[in-house]
């Protein structure tokens, strides 16, 4: 498992975006969603590839524990001028 609940909620705040937002960009149910955030179960893999999917389509780069980044967490991608 890479996607952590408070990961979820930060990049949806990130986007401004509602858990129902995120079920249309992702193809995942707002109740999984809604179940994942709240620690109530845990992603199938095939729906939280599609959540991160949803989120990197719309600009959120994940931060997953690493040497680099000492933690999770969540950040808006810089866009270039040229796009």
């Amino acid at each position: 498992m890479l996607l952590h609940p408070a990961q979820c909620r930060a990049a949806r705040g990130l986007l401004c975006w509602t858990q129902d937002q995120l079920a249309s960009a992702s193809g995942v149910s707002r109740s999984t969603i809604k179940d994942f955030e709240s620690h109530r179960h845990q992603l199938h893999r095939s729906s939280e590839a599609l959540l991160i999917a949803a989120f990197e389509q719309g600009g959120v780069e994940l931060l997953f524990d690493d040497k680099r980044t000492h933690g999770i967490g969540v950040c808006l991608r810089t866009r270039s001028l040229d796009s």
